[in-house]
């Protein structure tokens, strides 16, 4: 028995008691005792137990209920006070349900009545044990919430079906969300997988429910406000099982790897980036020993060798792939390092490469020399043709033509580019296509003549040309759009040369342009351009510099001529008589050497001919005059054409058609070589031809002929003039009656439409654009006649004179009128009378002016006219009287006196007062009154000056 207690007695030998009991030799003490192995100490009072716990490390306290200075269960209390985790086996003397109650409320580890105490080794352990056991889970606690806080991740506690039940600090901050607001909601519908696919983290969160750890890499935007930048969260979802090894829970904690992702990023792609670098570099390096065997060939050798590597290996040693002697091994020694040293090499196909080899000591791997290859073949080969370049490209600068430039780049196209056919293209500009203009003997040989092509989408050359880009076929038989499909030429180039044309190379080899022929090609095509440019500037220049010199003397024939004309317009204006404007003219146009000889011819009386109103007075015209026909049935020579055609006639040199015409030889032995004639119009009534001869061909270009035929005009107003002047003071005139039966004359289709008769007896106004007459009604009242001409298109406006019972209106018609038109030319409307029948003129034509003139005058005012009169009539009135009193009244004075005398202002009585004769001329009736003061004044004053009384003129 007592064995088996020992055995059950037996704890651990180091646990460390503390017994607190009031006596020593209590049956407490003895169970103490007797535990094996056990160090104990004990003490009989509260105090003394919590000294003694504050001095030693105590694994456990065994207190009886009743101490010195309190009891076990006082004890209890205070220990939990200081020590809340450490074991306490309360072991009363007797036990009871009360006491075991308040025991575990105050937080006994273990309670052991002494009738039990044979079991106090077990409850030691078992007190022990939970102590550890707690303190285990504490732990656990502590690290669960340290890892939970991290700030350097976010972190949830799941339930297992997703929804959040915490979530640290650092998650609800970039949530913007507090705890409380987060419990209860998914965790796969979190804002933050918004934007990103959240299937991934409802996977993660079934199968860590299902008990496996799960991780999901994610890009989110953790806060759009102030981020947009994706985040990378490495997201991991673990189960958290119970002691029975159940899920009860989930941890999710996402980590932000962003930097490490773009580490890992930059790393692979610094990986990727050497690999690819090593195996397309064109560069080889090779690595030997001091005996020239390989020990290492990089993988891109092939590039320039086109061996792989195993086959550079195969070879031995670096001699036989670049050649014995390659450098100095005494130099290498001394220097270290050999650079740029140039050695022809072989490759697999036959094909030679120029290559630049350096040459490094190194010590890698067994090999004791590096040698970095770089095939420099088209480089030399571009070299070799930029000189070759540079010498057409100086051949080019002297080129003065387009075909020079052309043979030139054909010729040396086949030094340049090694290329045996070539031709250029020139565009026509007159019609649009290009044009063969050189060809190299093999582009004969191998393709032919080249035909003109269409500049248009239709072939390749037209397409390069509209495009302005080069294009380049390995096999030009593959183009859908190639011209001529029997061709020999495979491999073709086509280079445009700006506006100027296109540059053609070929080869019968397929593939036979590589990068440096087509670089070098190019290049060729835009010296040959700026050859063109050059050259079709120079052309330009030169062609600027001829107009430059023709247009100065075209200035200074045009000064001439303007000089001329202001001589010609200051005579004009001090001229009295026909007779003198026609003399003056032809003298200041021969005046100075300016032109051989001209003259004035009018139509003779018969119309017949032409005959000579006026010449410069030099001999050789006098006899040039006298030895030609000017008839105008012949109408050759220039005056009687222009006679006859009343158009301008220009002959630019007398030597043409000289056997067909007389009178070019008679111009041409008087050195007269070129020739003009003008017709003198003005208003469509002709007083002649001004005929103008130069000494040398070509005298009378465009702008000389505009001048001439100007002045033609100015020369027949000028006349007009004269003759107006001296229609007036003329005493006899002829005076034609006519029939108009025009059934479109406003006076006709007024006179039909209101069965009256309508006259005018001279009263006209003259305002800008239109002319206003002074028009008699009888048998129809005078607002009618207004009305109905209101009407007419040919009638800006109608008004009435006088008052309604008056018979005069104020009609003004749109130009051009009869009555102007006569009268620039002096002769007079001196009535105009329509009926209900019939309408007629008369008019009254001075002796100056030929009467078929006032004829053709009023024939081409109406659609039919008939004369039905012509007699001679003599003025009566003094022959100035006249033209003495409308020089002096202006144009206004008789505006005012005609509405006056036309509105019976001049009646007596007055029909009409003053102030009603202003209000229609819309003046003010002092204005009106002063006017018609003024024009009686100089009335009276020329009448008493015409029958030699004195007069008061000028004096107001």
């Amino acid at each position: 028995m007592k064995g088996r207690r020992m055995d059950s007695a037996r704890i651990r030998d180091d646990r460390r008691l503390l017994v607190v009991e009031a006596e020593a030799a209590s049956r407490l003490a003895a169970a103490v005792r007797d535990l094996e192995s056990a160090e104990s100490r004990a003490v009989a009072s509260v105090d003394a137990a919590l000294e003694a716990l504050s001095e030693t490390g105590i694994d456990c306290v065994v207190a009886a209920r009743e101490l010195e200075n309190g009891t076990g269960l006082e004890l209890l209390e205070r220990i939990r006070e200081e020590e809340p985790a450490l074991p306490v086996v309360l072991a009363p003397e007797t036990g009871d349900e009360l006491l075991a109650s308040d025991a575990v409320a105050a937080g006994v580890t273990e309670y052991l009545p002494h009738e039990r105490l044979a079991g106090l080794a077990d409850a030691v352990d078992r007190a022990i044990a939970s102590e550890a056991a707690g303190r285990a889970d504490r732990e656990r606690a502590r690290q669960f919430e340290s890892i939970f806080a991290d700030p350097d991740a976010y972190s949830w506690v799941l339930a297992p079906d997703g929804r959040i039940r915490r979530t640290n600090q650092v998650a609800c901050e970039a949530l913007e969300a507090t705890a409380g607001a987060l419990e209860g909601r998914s965790f796969s519908r979190l804002s933050w997988w918004d934007g990103a696919d959240a299937d991934p983290i409802r996977e993660a969160v079934d199968r860590a429910a299902a008990g496996t750890i799960a991780h999901r890499e994610l890009e989110v935007v953790i806060d759009p406000e102030r981020d947009s930048e994706p985040r990378t969260l490495d997201v991991t979802v673990r189960p958290v099982r119970d002691e029975d090894g159940a899920v009860v829970a989930l941890l999710a904690r996402a980590v932000d790897v962003t930097e490490r992702v773009r580490l890992e990023t930059e790393l692979r792609e610094s990986e990727q980036l050497h690999r690819v670098t090593l195996n397309n570099m064109t560069d080889t390096v090779l690595i030997t020993d001091d005996e020239g065997a390989f020990t290492y060939v990089c993988p891109n050798v092939h590039f320039i060798f086109g061996y792989t590597d195993d086959e550079i290996r195969e070879m031995g040693t670096i001699d036989e792939l670049l050649g014995p002697e390659l450098f100095d091994r005494e130099e290498l020694a001394a220097e270290g390092v050999l650079t740029n040293i140039e050695r022809t090499a072989t490759d697999k196909a036959g094909r030679e490469h120029t290559l630049l080899v350096n040459v490094r000591e190194v010590s890698i791997q067994g090999g004791t020399v590096l040698y970095s290859c770089r095939d420099v073949t088209a480089r030399k080969r571009r070299e070799e043709a930029l000189t070759a370049l540079h010498g057409t490209a100086r051949e080019l600068l002297y080129a003065e033509t387009d075909r020079e430039i052309a043979d030139r780049i054909v010729a040396d196209a086949t030094d340049v580019l090694g290329l045996e056919a070539s031709a250029a293209l020139r565009f026509d500009t007159d019609e649009n296509v290009l044009r063969p203009v050189a060809s190299s003997p093999g582009m004969d040989r191998i393709h032919g003549p080249l035909p003109a092509r269409r500049a248009n989408d239709d072939t390749i050359s037209g397409q390069v040309f509209l495009a302005g880009e080069p294009r380049f076929f390995a096999d030009v038989r593959e183009s859908p759009t190639l011209s001529d499909p029997t061709t020999a030429v495979r491999t073709a180039g086509f280079v445009p040369l700006g506006d100027h044309g296109v540059f053609l190379v070929g080869s019968p080899e397929v593939d036979a342009v590589d990068e440096v022929t087509r670089e070098v090609t190019e290049l060729l095509a835009a010296t040959a351009e700026a050859a063109l440019d050059r050259v079709e500037r120079e052309r330009r220049l030169r062609d600027r510099d001829r107009e430059l010199k023709r247009r100065n003397r075209q200035l200074t024939r045009l000064n001439r001529m303007n000089e001329i004309i202001r001589e010609i317009d200051a005579a004009l204006v001090r001229a009295e008589t026909r007779e003198e404007i026609e003399r003056a003219v032809c003298e200041r146009l021969t005046a100075a050497e300016r032109f051989a000889f001209a003259w004035i011819g009018t139509v003779d009386a018969a119309g017949d001919a032409l005959e000579s109103a006026a010449h410069d007075g030099s001999a050789r015209g006098r006899e040039y005059l006298d030895s030609v026909s000017l008839s105008l049935a012949e109408a050759t020579e220039p005056a009687a054409r222009t006679a006859a055609t009343r158009e301008v006639t220009v002959v630019s040199n007398v030597v043409d058609d000289l056997r067909d015409e007389p009178w070019r030889r008679a111009a041409l032995s008087r050195d007269y070589q070129s020739a003009i004639a003008v017709p003198l119009s003005y208003d469509e009534f002709a007083y002649g031809v001004l005929a103008v001869y130069a000494d040398r061909p070509d005298a009378f270009d465009d702008t000389t002929r505009a001048v001439l035929a100007e002045l033609g005009e100015t020369i027949a107003s000028a006349i007009a003039a004269v003759e107006r002047k001296r229609a007036l003071l003329s005493d006899s005139r002829t005076r034609l009656e006519f029939d108009v039966a025009d059934e479109e004359f406003a006076f006709a289709r007024l006179a039909r439409r209101l069965d009256c008769v309508l006259s005018f007896d001279g009263g006209v106004r003259q305002h800008e654009g239109t002319v206003a007459v002074f028009v008699t009604v009888d048998g129809a009242p005078a607002a009618a006649v207004a009305a109905a001409a209101a009407e007419l298109v040919a009638v800006e406006n109608a008004r009435l004179i006088g008052d309604e019972d008056g018979s005069t209106v104020l009609l003004e018609f749109s130009r051009p009128f009869l009555a102007p038109r006569l009268a620039d030319h002096g002769m007079t409307l001196r009535r105009l009378e329509a009926t209900p029948e019939t309408t007629r003129l008369v008019v009254d034509v001075p002796s100056s002016v030929d009467p078929a003139a006032g004829t053709d005058v009023v024939e081409s005012a109406f659609a039919d006219v008939e004369l039905r009169s012509k007699r001679r009539v003599e003025r009566t009135a003094p022959r100035d009287l006249r033209a003495d009193l409308l020089e002096r009244l202006t144009d206004r004075q008789l505006e005012v006196v005609q509405m006056a005398y036309y509105g019976g202002y001049f009646e007596s009585p007055r029909e009409r007062s003053g102030e009603e004769i202003a209000d229609a001329l819309g003046i003010s009736p002092a204005a009106f009154y002063r006017h018609v003061r003024r024009v009686q004044r100089t009335l009276f004053s020329v009448i008493l000056e015409e029958i030699g009384l004195p007069s008061a003129s000028g004096v107001e």
